[in-house]
Parts: structure tokens; C-alpha cells; sequence
């Protein structure tokens, strides 16, 4: 499959890439990710891998959309649930019993 990356064209199959990443060793995951094989990568390490181009030079975006093409399984950052407000022990009963507390 051809795919621009960093402006630049690469012909990228998902042979070649799993060749590519063979004996690497992932890094820790902190934000999106891509499954190769039985390991799970940060997309900028996949990136850097694949291209050899330093990691600034391209986006996240132009490697996700290039392995999601080829079939592989990328994952997004996980959604932070919101934030929830603690009560007081007297706000707790208070809000069982249906009786509004002023804050």
C-alpha cells in the first residue's frame, strides 16, 4: 500500500512491517498505541521504525491511518472519566434522604 508520511511516499505492506518490528522492543505505552504481532507499541516508535525519520518530523495521525489501512489494531488514549465531586459525610445523608444541602 502506498501511504505519504511526512511527506515523503513509502510503499508499506503488513509483512513488511511486521519484519520491520521483529526484535524490537516496545516502549511504554503512554498515549496511542498499535498491536504488531503479540506487542503493543506507542504509534510514534512504529513511526520511527518503519520510516527512519526522527519522531517530530511526522504526526500520529499520518501513522494510525497508515496501519489501520494495512489491518493492523490501534488503539486511541483512553477517555479520563469526569471528575466527581466528593461529599461530606453530612452531604451524603443528606442527598440519601432527598433533602437539598446548601453548599
Amino acid at each position: 500500500m502506498r501511504c505519504v508520511i511526512a511527506r515523503f511516499p513509502f510503499d508499506l505492506t503488513k509483512s513488511g512491517v511486521l519484519e520491520s518490528m521483529k526484535g524490537v522492543k516496545p516502549e511504554p505505552v503512554i498515549g496511542e498505541s498499535v498491536i504488531i504481532g503479540r506487542r503493543t507499541y506507542p504509534v510514534k516508535q512504529v513511526g520511527q521504525v518503519i520510516t527512519r525519520q526522527d519522531r517530530r518530523d511526522f504526526s500520529i495521525g499520518e501513522v494510525l491511518r497508515a496501519m489501520t489501512q494495512l489491518g493492523f489494531t490501534c488503539r486511541s488514549l483512553p477517555r479520563a472519566a469526569a471528575p466527581t465531586r466528593v461529599l461530606s459525610p453530612l452531604q451524603q445523608a443528606s442527598a440519601m434522604l432527598g433533602v437539598p444541602v446548601a453548599i
